[in-house]
């Protein structure tokens, strides 16, 4: 039986940090050096994987490596100050990259941070993939281990006797065995779960050990409560303001964070009209 692994970001990509770093960045005279601490001094999270490497072309630089399970809304800014940080902490140009691992919806996904204020401009691209456009093959085709666990998300990965091609290079690699257990974990994305049980031979109570679903379950969670939420916000603006009141759910809809959701269905009791309500939004 698989036993459970805490398989982060960065212990996956430092399985083949060189392959991994040429194939985002698409540099391939790209040698791959140390793996930095991403930690930085005024923001509380971790960027996910920050590498140096060097090249004949652009010389000393450090490829950041954000992966996100799914996109949100708020990765653009991130990226900008992900990459202003570590290029001050390291005094090295930073080619950033965005993974975006499930499809969330049809949203378009940008490659760059825009920003203008009293006739000032910020900038910051970075580059964007999105696994689910990522054609299977690479993985078999170049040496890119790190994408294994993600093959059953990947374009045309689908599919049982591709997961079980992926599988048997797993278990043929005592250090990639180890990533079996995230690739059950994204099978069960497009597989019925009785049949990844039935590829992967173990008991499937281990994936649920798994931090990857524990993250998945915690989002599943608040998206609930969210939901439920906004459903309470618009029956209160219909009765409130009738059907003139639901104009501003668009606005609202767009908000995640549950105690500002709560804040917002306290305040409708109070305000008169919608003008009040947007102000206070």
């Amino acid at each position: 039986m698989v036993k459970a692994a805490d398989i982060s970001t960065k212990r996956l990509i430092s399985l083949a940090p060189e392959n991994w770093v040429k194939w985002v960045t698409q540099i391939p005279d790209i040698v791959c050096g140390e793996i930095l601490n991403s930690e930085f001094q005024w923001i509380s999270r971790e960027s996910d994987v920050l590498v140096r490497a060097t090249s004949p072309k652009y010389g000393e630089f450090l490829v950041l490596n954000e992966l996100q399970l799914r996109y949100k809304p708020e990765m653009p800014k991130r990226m900008r100050a992900y990459t202003a940080l570590a290029e001050e902490k390291y005094n090295l140009p930073t080619y950033p990259v965005l993974v975006n691992i499930l499809k969330e919806s049809d949203v378009e996904i940008p490659t760059s941070y825009e920003s203008q204020f009293a006739g000032l401009q910020a900038r910051q691209d970075y580059r964007v993939i999105n696994l689910w456009q990522v054609d299977v093959e690479i993985v078999f085709t170049q040496p890119v281990p790190c994408l294994l666990p993600f093959v059953p998300i990947l374009k045309g990965g689908a599919e049982e006797s591709t997961v079980q091609r992926a599988l048997q290079i797993l278990r043929a690699d005592e250090q990639l065995s180890q990533l079996e257990i995230v690739m059950a974990f994204f099978a069960t994305f497009v597989l019925d779960s009785a049949l990844v049980q039935q590829i992967m031979r173990w008991d499937m109570a281990v994936l649920r050990e798994s931090p990857w679903y524990q993250q998945i379950f915690r989002e599943g969670e608040q998206r609930g409560r969210q939901e439920e939420m906004l459903l309470g916000i618009e029956l209160a603006l219909e009765i409130k303001f009738g059907v003139e009141g639901l104009q501003v759910m668009p606005e609202i809809s767009q908000i995640s964070d549950l105690d500002r959701l709560k804040a917002i269905q306290q305040v409708i009791k109070s305000v008169n009209t919608l003008d009040e309500l947007r102000e206070l939004i």
